[in-house]
């Protein structure tokens, strides 16, 4: 008791390091969208459903599919892909959705598939290179295995455009 009393009076090097090592990993759901591999932190996945209907609006952006029904619950629907500028239509037929809470904001967000939860350290997180790029990423971090996985920007998911 009197060692966590001791760093909390010297918060300069003892919570820190503890605190990087606690707050700065943080579980994350990996999944497939076009040629990216995209990452988004847990906290904001609801569920991952397939096989879902989109009913598709009139008078919509590109990148709004629609929205779903979700037990009664109605969602907008995000094309990221389309958001991104990244439209591919030769795609793959199947896709899943993942409802999103961001901020109280409900949404799903179509992806090609969903690979696992896995933890990345926000340490080793990078910024985007080229910045006019991406307005919906907002870092980048280089897997051991050499692969990159790019970070979703929940706000600006959850932002009208």
């Amino acid at each position: 008791m009197s060692e966590q009393l001791n760093n909390q009076d010297f918060q300069e090097e003892p919570v820190a390091e503890t605190g990087e090592e606690t707050s700065s990993v943080e579980r994350c759901l990996t999944f497939e969208s076009g040629d990216l591999v995209l990452y988004i932190s847990t906290n904001y996945v609801i569920e991952i459903i397939n096989n879902h209907t989109i009913t598709t609006l009139p008078l919509m952006p590109s990148y709004i599919k629609g929205i779903i029904n979700l037990r009664g619950q109605i969602l907008p629907v995000v094309d990221i892909q389309q958001l991104m500028g990244k439209c591919d239509p030769d795609g793959p037929e199947k896709t899943c959705i993942i409802v999103l809470d961001i901020d109280s904001v409900s949404l799903g967000i179509v992806v090609d598939s969903v690979r696992q939860v896995i933890d990345i350290d926000l340490k080793n997180v990078r910024p985007i290179p080229l910045k006019r790029q991406q307005k919906l990423l907002n870092g980048m971090v280089t897997m051991e295995d050499g692969s990159v996985f790019m970070s979703i920007d929940c706000q600006a998911l959850a932002t009208p455009q």
